[in-house]
């Protein structure tokens, strides 16, 4: 007859040994469920219960278990955890691109909110046709639960039978959808925080960089210092686009360096960087001649010369909130259906009263 092969959690106790050792004594094997529950003096139903974040399981005693894993250096098996949920841990983020700042910002956000929720996380990205249905048929395939979407990707995503996809949704920066959650950053809220500032140092109007056409950002921060403009009466100068690059940035001044324009507001920091450069290069001071915000308030702003006055972006509270609603809709609890993330004011040097 065969033998039958068990798991350690299956063990019976006299060939656990766990108690009393620590994690150098059990490098030589994988940590067991069993050996937790034996170290905290409880069943290894219970310990199942505080891996799998069960409420059925009373704070000291969840404590008293995550105190044994972190003391063995227990990691509970992905792929047997698998097996017995029908879920695989792990969340898919969808993005056009991780070129830009925000991105990459948000990328890092999602990824520690996620790994502090005991979630793996899969990147899949756009091709150049924007298929977001092959995106989202690619994370299907790797047996993702579920999945986040960011930013450019979000309309596509809008058009998208997500009914095929299969997959439980979070959407940053989107108009309402009953279909998916959504969060988004209060990007007009921002705008019009960086236009009165600017109007408040006695600018008579304020010229916009804006970012690329789609992009539902881009559309809220232009509405934003539309909205501001308005509120004061004050005339409103022709866009100039540019695709959220540094290089655009660049190439976008030459619209803006008429002796008309005293203030510009760029739609994030990184185009705000090259109109820095292209002002410097063409002589005009900033803020002496002419005042600059961008947005995002990214890492370098601080060390822009000048230093930029931004409108400060909460990544980290965006990447928390999508990951702590869509794990909700995942575990079977009621996700948020939508959530905006104030942003606030962050003054420094590149702006100054009209000369």
């Amino acid at each position: 007859m065969a033998p039958v092969l068990r798991g350690c959690d299956e063990l019976p106790p006299q060939n656990r040994g766990a108690f009393g050792r620590g994690r150098s004594e059990m490098t030589a094997r994988r940590v067991s469920m069993a050996d937790v529950a034996e170290r905290a003096g409880v069943s290894g139903q219970t310990v199942s219960r505080v891996v799998n974040a069960s409420p059925r399981v009373d704070p000291a005693t969840r404590a008293r278990v995550e105190a044994a894993m972190a003391d063995l250096g227990y990691r509970p098996h992905r792929a047997a955890r698998a097996l017995r949920t029908g879920r695989t841990q792990t969340i898919g983020l969808v993005v056009s691109t991780l070129a830009s700042v925000g991105n990459s910002r948000m990328l890092q956000a999602v990824a520690d909110a996620a790994s502090s929720r005991g979630y793996a996380l899969t990147v899949v990205t756009l091709g150049p046709d924007g298929d977001v249905s092959a995106a989202f048929e690619r994370l299907s395939d790797q047996g993702v639960d579920g999945a986040i979407v960011l930013n450019e990707a979000t309309e596509r995503v809008r058009e998208a039978d997500l009914r095929a996809a299969g997959l439980t949704l979070i959407v940053v920066d989107s108009p309402r959808d009953d279909r998916f959650g959504v969060i988004e950053t209060d990007h007009a809220g921002g705008a019009r925080l960086a236009v009165t500032h600017l109007l408040e140092l006695g600018h008579k109007s304020v010229h916009h960089l804006a970012g690329p056409f789609g992009s539902f950002a881009a559309a809220e921060r232009e509405r934003g210092w539309r909205e501001a403009l308005a509120a004061a009466q004050a005339p409103v100068p022709p866009v100039v686009r540019g695709d959220w690059g540094s290089a655009s940035g660049f190439a976008a001044a030459s619209a803006l360096l008429d002796d008309a324009t005293t203030a510009v507001f760029a739609a994030n920091d990184q185009m705000a960087l090259g109109l820095l450069r292209a002002f410097a290069e063409a002589g005009r001071d900033v803020p002496g001649d002419v005042s600059v915000v961008g947005f995002d308030d990214v890492a370098d702003a601080a060390d822009y010369r000048p230093p930029l006055t931004t409108v400060h972006q909460d990544f980290d509270a965006l990447g928390s909130w999508a990951v702590a609603a869509l794990v909700d809709g995942i575990e079977g609890a009621t996700p948020a259906g939508f959530e905006t993330v104030p942003t606030r004011l962050v003054v420094r040097a590149s702006t100054a009263p009209d000369r």
